[in-house]
């Protein structure tokens, strides 16, 4: 039993005592079934304020292990992930000035930074590695359309933890092979990401060995709550408005997660509004949204949303088709009078190229449609003069060859000195600037 910690069954309010409960149950509540809890700690709330007002830069999330779930630090399976710095990004808020006469402060969480895989998803691939090892598992089941399974397989194998992982079809190739270099398996299914979640889900049946329960699994969802940590640490206070990419949508849910943790304590302050951006062509959510807006919230609104068969994306590591937990992302929208917005994806590449030529920093697509929905969002009246604004940029570019490629535009071939011109970096100012004035 865990004397740090305990889990309440989301349905039924069953406690469960702590992992070995949970993990020899098969991640499932013993008494009505369903696998969605709820993480409780016994450690004094008021704590976090002592973690939060330290003048020294964390070495990782790990500087909250009192708000982890996991017993003994001599488990902890790092890469120094979890403390990546929050920038102030001035060319977004002259943007937002000049178009639309809106004073603001934007601030970009670079998780691009995280030295393991680069981007936000190792907050849960070191907290599910550091369980994992401390229960003693050997064996795990990852599936994912791509950033989660790269940073569950490389922490796992850290950890010396064998995964399987079952991937579709049309995630990227350096996916694929980042995770075989590590001696990792993948399976690349013959199919959509809601199908190669079926696949695994019964691989992992047939052979009893646990599988990543998806967004709201407490291995994820407790690690990404320490991001709403360190915003506080950093910039002192709670933005006005929060913005991301989603695909399932963990890291907004964690964040209101943190506030259900710590709202009575005062110390994270007011929970932001929430504004969420999915690739045009595979937006359930956005579609779901819009469809409650229009009809003032009927009663199950929440519960209808469409499912997108086999979508064809230019950005597959969002592309969630079925989005079931939309229940939870869609009522944290409207309680926070937030909304959604569809980002057509062949403007990834534009923005990629913007990002790269004002800050030297070369995104991934998924974090370029997060960058994106601040632009759309401000097109839609959705931020107000003298706001704040966080957008949660998901990942970078190492396992994205491609789109790096796409972003490229000043190579030219030549046979001698004569044909090379002088070269100024400013005339490509219009040029890249162009797609958005």
């Amino acid at each position: 039993m865990s004397q740090k910690f305990h889990f309440i069954c989301r349905k039924c309010g069953e406690r469960i005592e702590g992992f070995e409960q949970w993990f020899g149950n098969q991640q499932k509540c013993p008494k009505c079934g369903d696998s969605k809890i709820n993480t409780v700690y016994s450690t004094d709330k008021n704590k976090l304020r002592e973690l939060l007002e330290t003048n020294v830069k964390p070495d990782s999330l790990w500087h909250y292990f009192d708000f982890l779930p996991l017993n003994d630090r001599k488990n902890i399976v790092s890469d120094g992930e979890g403390a990546s710095p929050i920038e102030r990004w001035e060319f977004l808020e002259k943007y937002a000035k000049d178009k639309y006469g809106i004073n603001n402060k934007v601030f970009i969480s670079r998780n691009d930074y995280s030295p393991a895989t680069g981007t936000f998803k190792d907050k849960g691939g070191t907290l599910a590695a550091s369980v994992l090892k401390e229960n003693g598992i050997k064996e795990y089941v990852v599936v994912s359309t791509g950033n989660t399974a790269n940073s569950f397989a490389q922490y796992l194998a850290k950890a010396g933890i064998s995964a399987t992982v079952f991937m579709p079809q049309d995630a990227e190739r350096e996916n694929f092979v980042h995770i075989g270099s590590m001696g990792q398996k993948v399976y690349i299914v013959k199919g959509d990401y809601a199908f190669a979640k079926k696949v695994a889900a019964d691989y992992a049946k047939n052979n009893k060995i646990l599988i990543t329960l998806g967004n709201l699994d407490p291995l994820r969802l407790e690690a990404k709550k320490t991001s709403t940590f360190e915003i506080i640490r950093q910039l002192k206070k709670m933005p006005d408005v929060y913005i991301q990419a989603v695909s399932g949508g963990t890291a907004p849910l964690a964040v209101e997660k943190a506030f259900a943790d710590f709202e009575e304590t005062g110390i994270l302050g007011k929970m932001p509004r929430m504004l969420f951006a999915q690739g045009s062509y595979c937006d359930p959510q956005v579609v779901a949204w819009k469809k409650a807006v229009a009809n003032n919230f009927p009663e199950g609104w929440e519960f209808d949303y469409p499912i997108f068969e086999n979508p064809k994306t230019l950005v597959p590591t969002i592309a969630t088709g079925n989005p079931g937990l939309f229940p939870f992302l869609g009522k944290l929208v409207k309680r926070t009078n937030g909304d959604y917005f569809s980002i057509r994806e062949e403007s990834a590449v534009d923005m990629g190229r913007l990002v790269a030529y004002e800050k030297a920093v070369k995104i991934g697509p998924a974090s370029a449609i997060g960058i994106l929905g601040y632009f759309e969002a401000l097109k839609h009246n959705a931020i107000k003069d003298g706001e704040s604004i966080f957008i949660n940029m998901g990942e970078g570019v190492r396992r994205s060859l491609s789109f790096v490629q796409e972003l490229s535009y000043t190579i030219e071939e030549i046979t001698s000195a004569d044909e090379a011109k002088r070269f100024n970096r400013e005339k490509y100012r219009d040029f890249v600037w162009k797609p958005f004035i």
